[in-house]
């Protein structure tokens, strides 16, 4: 079957547009790439923070720029906290990055508070800034038993509803506490050879889309929506 009818009658012409090569940026940004890394236990062996240095270590080997979020002392996102200087310390960071890490435990079958206490204080809006829209998102999950990506099947979702640009590849870390040498170093492993895979594709997918985030992220229902938004405005100043 072949559609014979091609127009359009619905759409604003004004801010409908056809995506094209030429509206993609030439520049190539000369600084390392930016990488916030987050983890979801406050344990003193906690095994997905110990998996979040070893990305740290593998993303600096690649030449980016790493900074870990310590979850202690950052309050419950349900209070009037938004000025607490952890809250403040993660938004900045979160705005600085342009590519971050997930990385949590599996407890009952899902992502641990700790983590979804730092997803829930990154809002989709900051005045005119939209802290993780167009950003690049690696999930990871460490289980205390067998493998399962329940975990990272959750982070999937939130980081599709911060609009971030969320790669294909993730890593699941069975009996993480069986994967760590005395010095709380991972061992050689299928495991440890997934993360340098994710890292390495987190990587590239920063260096590929970072200087045109806001243009992979334009849309039209927010054009549209704008200029309604602009036209009100002036027509309130012409009355």
């Amino acid at each position: 079957m072949r559609v014979t009818d091609l127009s359009l009658p619905n759409p604003d012409e004004s801010q409908f547009k056809v995506p094209d090569m030429e509206r993609l940026s030439s520049q190539f940004s000369a600084h390392k790439p930016r990488f916030l890394l987050l983890y979801g236990s406050l344990r003193k062996r906690s095994f997905s923070r110990l998996v979040t240095e070893e990305c740290a270590r593998l993303l600096t080997r690649m030449g980016g720029e790493v900074k870990i979020f310590d979850p202690q002392g950052l309050p419950l996102p349900d209070g009037d906290d938004e000025q607490h200087p952890k809250v403040q310390e993660l938004r900045e960071l979160v705005i600085w990055s342009e590519g971050q890490v997930w990385c949590s435990p599996e407890r009952h079958g899902a992502m641990t508070g700790i983590m979804k206490a730092q997803i829930d204080w990154i809002p989709l809006s900051l005045g005119a800034v939209r802290p993780t829209q167009g950003k690049t998102l690696a999930v990871m999950q460490v289980n205390g038993g067998s493998q399962s990506f329940n975990v990272v099947n959750q982070l999937r979702v939130l980081g599709r509803w911060m609009r971030m640009i969320t790669i294909p590849n993730q890593s699941s870390v069975a009996k993480a506490f069986l994967e760590f040498d005395d010095n709380d170093r991972m061992k050689p492993s299928g495991y440890y050879n997934r993360i340098v895979d994710v890292m390495e594709e987190l990587m590239k997918f920063t260096l590929l889309t970072r200087d045109n985030s806001a243009y992979l992220v334009d849309r039209y229902s927010e054009r549209v929506e704008s200029a309604e938004q602009l036209m009100q405005r002036v027509n309130q100043r012409g009355m």
